[in-house]
């Protein structure tokens, strides 16, 4: 496919499409990257869940099956201080759910844990090379970062507000994905904690592309082909689509996930803090609508989803994170390969 009205991450990355399939931690599957780098567009690997012998079977699977550029994204959050008063609250504030739904109050909570890129990843990235190493919440330590460098990988990161955008261009970044806040999943805010800094793509978008010479990849809401067609109306390079992969038969979701992802309406899905301690959006459940999808109680991330997992295991569609962007109506029963070519071809049909 060709004649894009914009080629610069086409070129800066090698694909073949603009778009870039997202890294959704506990969903995306090496299939699924796999698959989307067959159709074209840029597959993506989350790291941030997985050991590193996790990483490196996905990775050895996927550069075994496929010889395109592919992407690896990585968290790169300080880890809190331990708060273990902080943590005893939080516990104490979900003690009702534990005695009704007969989980172990008394029993330590599991560990929830979302491991920063750090010396052992860099290592990974540095072994496999992979083409794209992409960051969430700004971007890892000077002597990490001049490591990936190093290796010929284009990096990019998540900005939600004009000035993260502008922030990471002056610290190395090659492209920017202009985070709205339809996105679903984790905001990858890092210069404030402010919830009302967030805004929609499509007031932020523009304003991004303006204010950096970088190029910009839209993020947010966007789940046909009518939706890339106004990012790059607005200036963008490229997408990044989540939601709509969530729908592929290579996506790994809850039974409980599948359902609402098919049956929640738009209006149906908040940011919320209570699943790991940083705002995220999903879709409306039991415990975002009783404690508040943003309760201040609930310890820093990723402290806060130990004390749920017990809860999960009795409920999984009441107390566990079912993230989902705003446009999962858009949501298509396809293939990832055929939802890419899809996007793809009806794209260019628009832009005739």
């Amino acid at each position: 496919m060709s004649n894009w009205p914009d080629t610069r991450i086409l070129d800066l990355l090698g694909i073949d499409l603009p778009i870039i399939q997202a890294p959704m931690a506990g969903a995306t599957t090496a299939a699924m990257v796999i698959a989307a780098c067959q159709a074209g567009a840029l597959g993506s690997m989350p790291a941030a869940t997985l050991s590193i012998e996790q990483l490196r079977e996905a990775l050895t699977t996927i550069r075994h099956a496929n010889a395109r550029p592919i992407n690896v994204n990585f968290f790169c959050h300080q880890p809190p201080e331990a708060d273990e008063a902080r943590d005893r609250r939080w516990k104490a504030l979900l003690e009702p759910y534990y005695r009704e739904l007969g989980a172990d109050f008394e029993a330590p909570p599991p560990v929830s844990d979302r491991a920063p890129f750090n010396d052992a990843a860099c290592r990974v990235v540095e072994e496999f090379r992979p083409e794209v190493v992409s960051f969430h919440f700004g971007l890892p330590e000077t002597s990490l970062l001049d490591r990936v460098k190093a290796t010929g990988a284009r990096v990019l990161s998540s900005a939600t507000t004009v000035e993260e955008a502008v922030w990471l261009e002056q610290h190395g970044c090659d492209a920017i994905i202009a985070m709205g806040s339809e996105a679903g999943g984790h905001r990858g805010l890092f210069l404030s904690d402010d919830l009302n800094t967030q805004i929609g793509l499509f007031a932020l978008l523009p304003q991004i592309v303006d204010a950096v010479k970088v190029p910009v990849i839209a993020a947010g809401g966007v789940g046909d082909a009518r939706g890339i067609v106004a990012a790059f109306a607005l200036g963008a390079s490229a997408v990044q689509i989540g939601t709509a992969y969530l729908f592929t038969p290579e996506a790994t979701v809850s039974a409980s996930h599948h359902r609402a992802l098919r049956h929640a309406q738009a209006s149906e899905t908040a940011l919320t803090n209570l699943f790991t301690g940083r705002p995220a959006r999903g879709i409306v459940n039991r415990v975002m609508r009783e404690l508040g999808a943003i309760n201040p109680a609930a310890p820093a991330f990723p402290r806060a989803g130990g004390a749920l997992m017990p809860l999960k295991a009795k409920d999984e569609a009441g107390f566990s994170n079912l993230w989902s962007g705003q446009a999962l109506r858009l949501g298509k029963d396809m293939t990832t390969y055929d939802l890419t070519r899809e996007l793809a071809e009806q794209t260019l049909a628009k832009l005739k």
